[in-house]
């Protein structure tokens, strides 16, 4: 190879395929997280960096501190497999001219299935029937047909709150089960509402009028507990609440008191304030909740949207092309190599 060779170090999982891409563009040295179960230290980090003279680096969990910038010269371009970039400090790799590029709306539809379900889990009491079947509890022939009676989607309300990639990914499919969808998301245009099929709606409106509310904003100030008390005691007593976007969004307190008063009908979330759930959450005392580890992104789709959103934004960029998914447009000066 020539001396002006690029390396990239790749530290999440990748398409086998897109991997083969990558490395016809670039030495890569491909250790994924997921086979060493090790995120590397700050320290490692830039050891890494500056002995193997890296100029890529891309991360899905690893975090990328503000440290690594100061302590390399060699990095040019990091990319997160990820829509949000916590994991990166982004201030400072935009201080020492280091481009971030993510890869937004790449579980969006891994998220959206999981919502829907969520959404039937709850509806026919899947986990319930499947445990009483499995544990041999299923003794009485017409005892579940009787006391699990569930609901059909079909003709219900659908209140989706936030119409982002994910939220439109879901509108997209409860379309196929006749549901009227309403939409509070102050950030959308009515007629891109109306596009996803759905009707705008204050988010009153919504809570009151919904037979499910599924939750898909972004974390941000406004939206850190968006529902609280007062919306949930909008909800229908028959009413379902389903959170997939972020534990902070959902008032905890008042959504288990909710729950253990039977004030709504049921929940389910795949986030939690830690992860994994501790063991002392209330909520795994309840009977009208179903509970997945989170893992609404966790599908071999999004592993291949993201390698070769990745792929092609590493490839702009050795071409001296702005990437498309660009963080930090601050810290584009043109091919940086």
């Amino acid at each position: 190879m020539a001396q002006d060779t690029i390396r990239a170090l790749l530290l999440a999982p990748f398409h086998p395929q897109a991997l083969e891409r990558l490395q016809s563009l670039v030495a890569v040295s491909y250790e994924s997280w997921m086979d060493t179960r090790k995120l590397l230290s700050p320290e490692e980090l830039i050891a890494r960096i500056e002995g193997e003279s890296l100029q890529i680096v891309v991360v899905e969990a690893d975090f990328i501190f503000e440290e690594v910038f100061q302590s390399t010269k060699k990095l040019r371009f990091v990319g997160v497999c990820r829509n949000a970039v916590n994991n990166v400090d982004v201030a400072a790799a935009t201080e020492h001219g280091v481009l971030v590029v993510n890869t937004p709306a790449r579980n969006a539809i891994a998220v959206a299935e999981l919502t829907v379900g969520l959404m039937l889990s709850l509806a026919r009491h899947l986990p319930a029937a499947h445990s009483l079947v499995k544990e041999g509890r299923w003794l009485d022939p017409v005892a579940p047909y009787i006391s699990w009676r569930g609901t059909e989607l079909a003709g219900k309300v659908a209140g989706i709150v936030g119409l982002g990639a994910i939220g439109a990914e879901v509108a997209k499919r409860l379309h196929a089960f006749d549901m009227e969808i309403l939409v509070y998301d102050p950030y959308v245009a009515s007629a891109k509402v109306a596009q996803a099929g759905a009707r705008p709606a204050a988010l009153p409106a919504l809570m009151q009028a919904a037979d499910f509310v599924t939750i898909h904003c972004p974390l941000t100030p406004e939206t850190t507990g968006l529902i609280g008390a007062a919306e949930i005691a909008l909800m229908k007593p028959t009413a379902y609440l389903i959170n997939t976007a972020s534990w902070e969004v959902v008032e905890e307190k008042a959504l288990y008191q909710a729950l253990i008063q039977r004030r709504i009908a049921g929940a389910a979330f795949d986030t939690f304030e830690t992860h994994p759930v501790s063991p002392q959450s209330p909520f795994l005392k309840l009977d009208n909740v179903v509970l997945t580890p989170h893992l609404g992104g966790a599908t071999d789709g999004t592993v291949a949207r993201y390698s070769w959103m990745m792929v092609e934004d590493i490839e702009r960029f050795l071409k001296g092309k702005r990437p498309k998914n660009l963080v930090n447009p601050e810290a584009w000066r043109g091919n940086a190599l």
